[in-house]
């Protein structure tokens, strides 16, 4: 069986309005991955499994978004072009390497064009061959934005394809296949050589590759529109045994028509036999099974970080726990259509940061943030304006709905991650000085997959938790 001995990693973080409230050292939603650390002694065999609390948004490589996932289906399922390296050196983990590419690509034009040779004997898990064309084909489902929804999409303001008169690209995708002549003319294959054509430079293009799933190849003949968001077909390590319930997961079994001599162990090692994703413990429950190291944790991460009540137990466990630094950051988005200037300002105002990150635990797993780029992250550079907000400032905020000529209380909805108590707790923080600062705040706790929801253009919510 797999020594995949379970470990419990807490995480940091920093708040932003567009309000930064703080800096996560692992969120639930795509923190650091607990067991992830590299075990040398490590053997291959056994059942791996993966706890989740709440569902996936996304399966389908071109509408997955959150950092967990992209990091997860890397290394089981979904090959790229080029990837990022298993390493614990920041600089080594965060640059590119070849992985269905000969090589790391090759820029001319300033950036503007980009070209890639994909790698002989690569297969899909039905045993052919992974071709250009199934690399041009994935890019195209970028283009849907009225089917993929959700994903990554800055592939539309790079690549070389004429603009309508609504600023969106002529191109609308290979279901409706309106303007495709101007779609075939900036990505283009020969043989098994792929060619990019961008309208701008993009020197790190590369990095855009390895960092998400928006460029992963699709083959086109699998291809069901919306109705793949939950479909998998592989061309990596494992592949989906049966189907995936968005409420409960799915299995990964090892896929017969992967060769490792095409791939690298310092990308997949790909020990464990079988990956059950297993959806829909709470996080209490979750933790609960791995500290008090029961048999079904035995050979058990989870997605989701450990929680303020188990710190205590947690610190105690040893070399079983380890408090990381997450890349994360809590932040609080207001919808722009809903709410004028001079409510959103009063917001930022009243927003209690601090009481947001004791809420959440305290400093073992927050500090206040001064920007919605967290400071682990190359290129942090700190926002004034999201400096010293501390407790929030209600007689300010009342101030500014006043001067404004605003009704008070002025109504809001607020929407945020309640799958856990701590995420009902951190809620209700914000919403008790929001409600002393002339607003009147009602809570709206998602427990379902929780950025699909939120990313609705028609969401009646005022304010939006993001990470």
């Amino acid at each position: 069986m797999a020594n995949n001995r379970k470990r419990l990693l807490a995480a940091s973080a920093a708040t932003a309005m567009t309000v930064a409230l703080a800096a996560c050292g692992g969120g639930s939603d795509g923190g650091s991955n607990p067991g992830s650390s590299s075990n040398e002694s490590a053997k291959a065999g056994g059942t791996l499994t993966y706890l989740l609390a709440s569902p996936l948004g996304h399966n389908d490589p071109q509408r997955v978004y959150v950092g967990r996932d992209i990091t997860n289906f890397s290394r089981t399922v979904y090959r790229q072009l080029v990837t990022f390296p298993i390493s614990d050196d920041k600089e080594k983990a965060t640059t590119p390497v070849p992985d269905l590419a000969t090589d790391t690509g090759t820029s001319t034009e300033g950036g503007k064009v980009w070209q890639f040779t994909v790698k002989d004997g690569v297969k899909w898990q039905d045993g052919s061959p992974i071709t250009c064309e199934d690399f041009k084909y994935g890019a195209s489902r970028v283009f849907a934005t009225d089917v993929i929804t959700g994903g990554p999409n800055y592939l539309l303001s790079y690549l070389d394809v004429p603009t309508a008169a609504d600023g969106s690209p002529t191109y609308k995708g290979p279901f409706s296949k309106v303007g495709q002549a101007d779609f075939d003319k900036a990505i283009t294959c020969d043989k098994n050589t792929i060619t990019y054509h961008f309208k701008k430079p993009w020197p790190d293009f590369p990095l855009a590759i390895a960092a998400l799933h928006m460029m992963d190849p699709y083959k086109q003949t699998q291809d069901k529109a919306a109705g793949s968001n939950f479909a998998i077909f592989s061309n990596g390590p494992y592949q989906l045994d049966g189907t995936w319930d968005e409420n409960k997961g799915g299995t990964f079994v090892r896929n017969p028509n992967y060769d490792p001599k095409t791939d690298s162990t310092d990308l997949r090692r790909a020990l464990p036999d079988k990956i059950v994703f297993d959806i829909g413990k709470t996080p209490e429950t979750i933790n609960d099974l791995l500290i008090q190291d029961s048999p079904e944790a035995q050979a058990a991460v989870s997605g989701n970080r450990i929680l303020p009540q188990y710190i205590a137990q947690a610190s105690g466990l040893g070399d079983r726990y380890e408090n990381v630094e997450s890349p994360y950051v809590d932040y609080l988005q207001p919808n722009v259509k809903r709410l004028s200037l001079p409510v959103r300002q009063a917001l930022a105002q009243a927003t209690n940061v601090n009481g947001w990150i004791t809420a959440g635990g305290g400093e073992k797993f927050y500090k206040p943030a001064d920007s919605i780029v967290n400071p682990s992250v190359p290129g942090y550079q700190p926002v004034e304006q999201f400096k010293d907000m501390g407790a929030g400032d209600p007689e300010a905020a009342k101030k500014t709905l006043t001067d404004a000529g605003i009704k008070m209380p002025y109504p809001i909805t607020f929407t945020f991650d309640g799958s856990s108590e701590t995420g009902k707790n951190e809620a209700a923080a914000l919403a008790d000085t929001w409600n002393k600062s002339g607003f009147k705040v009602t809570l709206n706790p998602l427990t379902d997959a929780y950025y699909p929801t939120i990313q609705d253009p028609n969401s009646k919510s005022d304010i939006t938790w993001g990470g």
